[in-house]
């Protein structure tokens, strides 16, 4: 499947990473990540002008990986499999390796959407019931706050802030198929949504938040990636290029490129 990378607002690369659909990407300050429909993680650098494999993790999710979430420091990526296990890397001398699990007794699909904080620190994720629920990673990889968002199946989830002791954090999850999204500021147990847009018409399935988080990207089944304005709500922007739906969306460190897939 081919990926397209976004100079804002042009394309400037095109990339064939896998033979099958991609279903997610993410990146860290050196690499890309993506992964399929087939059991394999593949991490290509950005260092080297043909963007070249750096890592292939072979057999990291037997059914298939259906969503990735790198930390903003490049420390930490989480990669959800369709069996309802996530998987926790950690790069160490230039490798990744597994670093823990967060199975909580989830079933298959009961883990979708996911999103890491900054430090890699704690895991946010959607359900298809449409609750919150966060993990601390470090440790035993338990559950430590879950919370309810009275929607349907939440299909992106973004995060912005470091969530630290006091769970602070901007979470932006779409509601339902119908291209509607719902940025919501989480604080505790306190959860309420303070931006609505339905700009897409049709369904939301990747959103992120730019560096300093002034600007939302958000993309789906409608093949072209609209930008919006985080303070105002206003849609600023158009990306096309894409001919099918668009599963995935990252930012780079700087703001200046955006991935999709």
């Amino acid at each position: 499947m081919t990926g397209l990378v976004f100079s804002v607002p042009s394309v400037s690369h095109q990339d064939l990473a896998h033979e099958a659909d991609i279903f997610s990407i993410a990146v860290t300050p050196n690499q890309i990540v993506s992964a399929s429909g087939a059991s394999t993680l593949i991490f290509h650098s950005t260092t080297e002008p043909e963007f070249p494999v750096a890592q292939t993790l072979d057999g990291a999710h037997k059914l298939g990986c259906h969503h990735l979430a790198a930390s903003e420091n490049g420390e930490v990526i989480a990669s959800a499999g369709f069996a309802g296990e996530v998987l926790l890397w950690r790069q160490d001398n230039d490798r990744w390796t597994e670093m823990g699990k967060i199975l909580d007794g989830n079933k298959a699909g009961e883990i979708w959407a996911i999103a890491l904080s900054s430090d890699g620190h704690y895991l946010a994720a959607t359900s298809l019931d449409g609750r919150i629920n966060v993990w601390d990673n470090l440790g035993d990889q338990t559950k430590i706050r879950e919370y309810e968002t009275k929607g349907s199946f939440g299909m992106s989830i973004d995060l912005v802030s470091p969530v630290i002791s006091n769970l602070v954090a901007q979470l932006t999850i779409p509601q339902s198929l119908d291209g509607r999204f719902v940025r919501a500021s989480c604080y505790e147990l306190r959860l309420g949504p303070i931006l609505t847009s339905t700009g897409l018409a049709k369904a939301v399935r990747a959103v992120a938040f730019s560096p300093g988080s002034k600007l939302l990207a958000a993309a789906g089944d409608a093949k072209f990636i609209g930008l919006y304005d985080v303070s105002s709500g206003e849609q600023v922007a158009i990306l096309s290029g894409h001919a099918a739906w668009i599963f995935s969306l990252d930012w780079s460190d700087t703001g200046e490129y955006l991935l999709s897939g």
